[in-house]
Parts: C-alpha cells; structure tokens; sequence
C-alpha cells in the first residue's frame, strides 16, 4: 500500500523523437553525445541509444517531403529535451563540440538559468528538436 502523496511514476523510462533523418539524428547522438546503440528496427525503422540513464527512441518520419516542423510557440509535443552533464567544465566543452558542428544551430552559449548558479544551453539538433544541456549547481 502507497502513502496518498506518492508520485504513481518513478522517472523517465525513454523519450521517444521522430526525426527527418534517423541517420543523422543517430550520429549526433553516438558520435557527439556519446550515447550507445542498445537496439533497432529497421523495418520501422527505429533505434534505440542511451547514456547509460535515458534512454531514447528515434524513428524516422515518413514521407519527409510532406512532415511539419515542429513550432514551439504553436505546437503541442515535446517542446525540448533536457540532459544533465556533469558539471561547467563538460557543458563549456559541449558547447565548444556543437558549436563546431554543422547540422547543429547553438541557440545560446551556456549561462546561468534563471539568474543562479546552474547553468544550461540550448541548440536544435539535426532535424530541429530543440536540446538543452544543464550543468546543476553542486553537480
């Protein structure tokens, strides 16, 4: 039996992400994040890749030509996904990496969130989901 003001969820088991381009999304994340490869349906086509905390699933859109891009001022979904990193020093790095990176748009250079210690970035991947990367305070 449960107390009443416990949460029914206990995390994050994935995130799902439809993407123009799986292969494209996929090197982002093993080549650039890191993330490994834990499964894939090619028919699908799917693949599956975690950092050893999230995991996510790609899939790849169908009929490119015809996908709507999300809006995240109009749309309803995922408005963004957040990934810790270990500390300033590695969320400094990152930010060096993507930067560098040409199917990925910096939308602003690590700085402090909401005007305390921790700080974060953002950036839109290859096929534009928007990624924010936080270095919390004391991590």
């Amino acid at each position: 039996m449960s107390d009443s003001n416990t949460a029914r969820t206990r995390g994050v088991h994935h995130v799902g992400l439809t993407v123009p381009d799986l292969g494209r999304t996929r090197r982002f994340f093993t080549d650039v994040l890191r993330f490994r490869p834990v499964g894939e349906v090619p028919d699908y086509p799917a693949v599956f890749l975690s950092d050893g905390s999230v995991m996510l699933t790609l899939w790849e859109v169908q009929e490119r030509d015809r996908a709507i891009a999300f809006d995240r001022r109009r749309g309803i979904g995922l408005h963004h996904l957040a990934l810790a990193v270990p500390d300033d020093a590695a969320l400094d790095a990152l930010h060096e990496r993507l930067a560098a990176e040409s199917d990925v748009e910096v939308e602003f250079a690590p700085e402090p969130l909401g005007g305390g210690p921790t700080r974060h970035m953002m950036c839109a991947i290859p096929g534009g989901v928007r990624v924010e990367f936080i270095a919390a305070a004391n991590a």
